[in-house]
Order: C-alpha cells, then sequence, then structure tokens
C-alpha cells in the first residue's frame, strides 16, 4: 500500500521544491537544520537536488542533550549532498532564557532526588496494551544507577514540555537568521505521520518556508533515503526525539507504535478502511486497530490548533499568492 516509484517522486518534489523556492517564495536558495535523521537527510538531499548543493545549506545545532552521534551523522548526510555546513550550538541560548533551569525544577517536583547529572526522559504506554492510560510517566536515571519511574502530574508534564519547545523555537531562530542572511527559505522536515498528528512545536519545527516531504508516510521517506543515498548507519537507526538527556524513540515519547506501523494504521485511517482489514497487515488484532483510529483522532483534534494561523476577529482581505495554499 505504501510502495512508491522513488525516482519518480523525487523528481515530482524535486521540481516543486524549485518552483516553490523561486517562484513562490523568490528565495535563492534552503536552509536544512541538520539532526542525524532521517527526514532532515531526506530533505537536505532532495533541496539540494532540486537547487544546487552551492545554494543550500546544512546546520548543525545541538545542545547539551543531544545525542553523541547526531553531529557525526548529520556531517556524512552534508558530505554526501555536496552542501556547506555551520555549526551552531545552542546551548547557551537555551541557558540564558532558563530551559534547563525550568526542566529542572518541574522534574525535581516528581522527583526530588533528581541532579542535572542524572539522565531523564518522558514515556507514553505502547496503544498495543490491555489497559492503557494516555499519561505520560517520568523516568530518570543517575549516572550508573538503575531507572527510577513515576507518573508525572499535569503540572510538571506541561512545564516540561514548554522547557523542551524552547529547543525547537531557538533552532528555528537560528535558521530563519541564516536564511534572512543568504536570502534563502527554510526547509520544514515533517513527514506525514508527525505533520498528521501535530507532532511538531507550533512556532518551532513547524515553522518553514516550504515542506517537502510533509505528503510522505515514513515509510515512504526511508524508501526515498535508499533511493538518495542516505549513509545506511542513518537508515538502520530508530527514529529518536533527541530531545531528553536519556535516548528515547520517537515511539516512547509520542505515537506510542513503531512508525512502520502507524503508517498502516493512519493509511487505513485515511483511506476509511475497516480495523479488521488492517489488523492482519499491521500484525495487531481489531480491537487494537480500532483503539489506534481513536488515538490518531484524538490527536488530530487536540494537535489541530498546531496548524491554525492566528486567528483575526475580522478578516483582513489579502492578496492571494499563487502556492500559497
Amino acid at each position: 500500500m505504501l510502495a512508491i516509484d522513488a525516482e519518480k517522486v523525487v523528481a515530482e518534489i524535486t521540481s516543486a521544491i524549485r518552483e516553490q523556492v523561486g517562484r513562490v517564495l523568490r528565495r535563492q536558495g534552503a536552509v536544512v537544520g541538520l539532526s542525524g535523521g532521517i527526514d532532515s537527510s531526506v530533505t537536505c538531499l532532495l533541496c539540494a537536488r532540486a537547487l544546487g548543493a552551492e545554494r543550500v545549506l546544512g546546520l548543525f545545532m545541538p545542545e547539551r542533550a543531544s545525542a553523541s552521534e547526531s553531529l557525526d551523522l548529520g556531517r556524512q548526510v552534508a558530505a554526501v549532498a555536496g552542501v556547506r555546513t555551520e555549526l551552531v550550538p545552542i546551548a547557551p541560548v537555551l541557558e540564558a532564557a532558563g530551559c534547563y533551569a525550568y526542566l529542572t525544577e518541574a522534574v525535581r517536583s516528581v522527583v526530588p532526588e533528581y541532579m542535572d547529572s542524572w539522565g531523564m526522559k518522558i514515556v507514553l504506554p505502547s496503544l498495543l496494551g490491555p489497559e492503557r492510560l494516555n499519561v505520560f510517566s517520568l523516568v530518570v536515571q543517575p549516572p550508573g544507577g538503575q531507572e527510577i519511574r513515576a507518573r508525572l502530574t499535569t503540572e510538571a508534564y506541561l512545564q516540561i514540555v514548554a522547557a523542551t519547545n524552547m529547543k525547537q523555537r531557538v533552532r528555528k531562530q537560528t535558521e530563519y537568521f541564516w536564511a534572512d542572511r543568504f536570502n534563502y527559505a527554510v526547509a520544514g522536515t515533517p513527514n506525514r505521520l508527525e505533520y498528521d498528528q501535530g507532532f511538531f512545536v507550533k512556532n518551532g519545527d513547524g515553522a518553514a518556508g516550504f515542506k517537502p516531504i510533509a505528503h510522505l508516510y515514513k515509510t515512504q521517506v526511508f524508501a526515498l533515503a535508499d533511493y538518495l543515498g542516505v549513509p545506511e548507519t542513518i537508515r538502520s537507526r530508530t527514529p529518536t526525539t533527541d530531545t531528553y538527556s536519556m535516548p528515547q524513540t520517537q515511539e516512547e515519547f509520542y505515537f506510542a507504535l513503531p512508525y512502520d506501523r502507524m503508517d498502516l494504521c493512519l493509511y487505513g485511517k485515511n483511506h476509511d478502511t475497516p480495523a479488521a482489514e488492517v489488523a492482519p497487515a499491521v500484525g495487531v488484532t481489531t480491537e487494537q486497530v480500532e483503539r489506534i483510529y481513536a488515538d490518531i483522532d484524538a490527536k488530530r483534534r487536540t494537535t489541530r490548533y498546531l496548524h491554525l494561523p492566528p486567528i483575526l476577529v475580522e478578516r483582513v482581505p489579502e492578496l492571494e499568492l499563487e502556492g500559497s495554499h
């Protein structure tokens, strides 16, 4: 169901990028934040093909919790694409803005003994569990010690998310600085699963001039990665959030199911396929698919505001730009 003709899709996307960046946005190139993940890697290579490697800038923006291998993986992609890069550590900005202090305060409200030297993350239970509550838990671990898991209070959860959202917004601010400096457009990197389910930060990684892979399921992005020559070290890596100091998959943090299964369920949901028909393809029960369908609807409802433009009291007539839809 999710199989694509990679050569044809690449041709379509690169043509669209040239049109959107050059004629609609009237910019001379593109800025791509490189995280070492599959989505930013594919986006970078697509932009390089569409615009020319000399008109693409890759940005590395590590902070305290960034995985040690992320920078190396990002550099591998930049080398394959042939694009120039800039290294802009964002930890000093986050420190000054209070990101780390707010984060520590929230974690200590749940686990008072927590220290900044410990690892931490927040996780969701699997969607396939028999009696699942859609409630985050906090996981912390002292150096060399055992994990401690505790249920998050609403207040602590909101403060942790608010603090870590600063990371995405500072990165996006950095991307726009370099885009303005060179008269470039900022490339967004969400895939369809992330875009549909609101797995992005408003005015953070959700902000961009164009989003070339937002119509592709994650499985299809991997297919493009293989075609485009993304290094195997990236293609074989489990998708992560790279937000918290403990290793964390996107499944743990948000989707509560591996991306390949979520892709099939989202495809089924989008095409009004009965749960009983999707279940064998996913390898789960009909009841579990129904639970996943309900979670897809819930995420669409709760994250709808992320997609909305600023709300006005009265409509202000504006120029409708070609391609703006």
